[in-house]
Formats: C-alpha cells, structure tokens, sequence
C-alpha cells in the first residue's frame, strides 16, 4: 500500500509546498533514499539467497539475462517516453521482488518480513516521484490516485501468487531474485542515482546513505 501512500503525499506536498530549492531538495532526497533501500535489499537479501541456491553459471546467467532483460526495456521506455513507462519502469523491480517475496515467506518468514520492509519503504518514494511524472503529463491529482491505488494491488497478487506458486521451488525463486537483482542495479546506475544529484545542493545524496542505513538496521534486528 505504500505505493498508494506515496502518491497521497505527493499529492499533499504539491499542493502546499512552493517551488524552490527546498522543494527541489526534497523530491531528490527522495529519489536517493529509495535508492539506497533497493540497494540494501539487493546486498542482504536478493543477491545472498541466490547464491545460496544457485550454482555458478545459472547463478551468472540469471543476473546478466536481468540486467540485459532492464536495459532492452529502458530503451524501449526511452524511446517511447509519458506517463505509462514511467508506471511500467516503477513496476520492473516491484513485481519481480514482490514474487520472490511471497516464496520466501513460505518458507523463511523473517526474511520474508525484511523483504517486505525493504519494498514497502522503496516503492513509497518511487511512488512519490512518479505522482509528479503523472502530473506532469497532464493527469488530474485525483486520476493519477486512482492509477497508484489500482498498481498497489499488483504487488499483492504478485506476492500471493508466489507464495502459492514458488513455495516449493527453491531454484526459480533464487534466480527470479538475481534476475531482479540484475535489473535493479543496472536501474539504479542508469535512471535513480543521475536523478538523486542537484547542481546547486550535495545533501540530496545523503538520502543513499540514509536508505542504505534503514536496511543494515532492518537487517541487523531480523538476523
């Protein structure tokens, strides 16, 4: 539901906060908290329970087929551009972690919670952020709500569909999580980190750090 949640705050930070510097600040800050969540979520989880799994080559090949998978489709997104690739690039690391969450929770729910927290905290920026994309391409507030609200619902049939589906086998959910692993650090280099940066302001970067953070502690109480 964070993804819903996103979208309400951005739709309550439009409104009331005037444009500027800080508002500026802020939309970057976000951008780069959510970053550094995803990334903690690829180095505790995603990537540790594949290799744990998987052996040598499959365990390569799934993580570049992911990456190879996420630059074909951001190309695609690039050249195609508006509002539904910027939805369609939230959901490309969303869905596929979403279904890696409902296998582990089958079976290790611990680690299925400190998946969940990562995704829960990541897509509420990403959500937050593509509220503006939607905005801007022309969407009145009260439709781009009613696009978020409906794409939550996405993540829970995702996740329930694997849980019901991938509970019983280990090696397609190891490397359903390095080919989200895969895609998710290409992702990361190519759109969310050149977007965290301001020409005039270095604070915004500290949200890596401050994301980044929230999951060593998640980690660190779970483990």
């Amino acid at each position: 539901m964070t993804v819903f949640l996103g979208g309400l705050l951005a739709n309550v930070f439009d409104r009331h906060v005037r444009e500027g510097l800080l508002k500026e600040e802020i939309l970057h800050t976000s951008i780069a908290f959510g970053g550094g969540i995803i990334v903690a979520a690829v180095a505790f989880v995603l990537v540790p329970r594949g290799m744990a799994v998987l052996p040598m080559f499959p365990m390569a090949a799934t993580f570049l087929a992911g990456a190879i998978f996420f630059y074909s489709l951001d190309s695609y997104i690039a050249k195609k551009g508006g509002s539904a690739s910027q939805l369609l690039a939230m959901l490309l690391d969303f869905v596929p972690e979403s279904i890696a969450l409902g296998a582990i929770f089958a079976a290790d729910p611990e680690l299925g919670l400190l998946l969940a927290v990562f995704i829960g905290l990541q897509n509420f920026p990403e959500s937050f952020n593509s509220f503006g994309d939607l905005s801007a391409s022309g969407y009145s507030s009260r439709k781009c709500l009613v696009i978020l609200f409906l794409l939550s619902f996405s993540g829970i049939v995702s996740a329930t569909s694997g849980y019901y589906l991938l509970s019983d086998l280990p090696h397609l959910t190891a490397a359903l999580m390095l080919f989200s692993s895969g895609g998710i650090l290409y992702l990361i280099f190519q759109d969310i980190a050149p977007m965290s940066k301001m020409q005039n302001s270095r604070l915004p970067t500290l949200g890596v750090s401050l994301g980044f953070l929230v999951g060593m502690v998640g980690h660190k109480l779970l483990g």
